[in-house]
């Protein structure tokens, strides 16, 4: 028995030659079913958006180990490998790079976020984070994330 698709609008993938980034970003949730969002620095691309913390895996690190590492880089708190829930990704080509974005739900850590690089934290309901301004790449990652809590 063999199935038929419907057919894809759009043109087919085109292969860019642009870099893969890799990036782990945490939708930190509080007991309230809030999630934290930060604000890009200035001096930075994409300045004043709203973003899921996180950052870019270095060699050898694991999308986990790099979340962790940055989170507590960024915002000085704890947690470990174990408190992180895969909870969507996101693919998008920028005109430098192609970003591939690995979203990790985490209820559980040490600390209160504290804005360790200039940037702006916020505590927000998930259907308030559709009100943003955010980086095309991240925006993906809202219906996810609302569907799952």
């Amino acid at each position: 028995m063999s199935a038929e698709f419907d057919p894809c609008p759009g043109l087919p993938p085109v292969a860019t030659g642009q870099p893969l980034r890799t990036v782990a970003c945490a939708v930190l949730v509080d007991a309230d079913g809030r999630i934290l969002v930060a604000s890009r620095p200035e001096g930075r691309d994409m300045a004043g958006l709203y973003e899921f913390p996180g950052g870019k895996l270095e060699a050898g690190e694991t999308p986990e180990q790099a979340l962790v590492r940055e989170l507590r880089e960024e915002l000085g708190i704890e947690t470990s490998a174990s408190c992180l829930a895969p909870c969507g990704f996101a693919s998008h080509g920028y005109a430098d790079f192609h970003l591939l974005l690995l979203a990790f739900a985490i209820r559980k850590g040490r600390g209160q976020p504290q804005p360790r690089e200039g940037q702006t934290l916020r505590w927000l309901r998930p259907p308030d984070l559709f009100r943003l301004d955010m980086p095309p790449a991240d925006r993906p990652l809202l219906g996810q994330i609302a569907s799952l809590l």
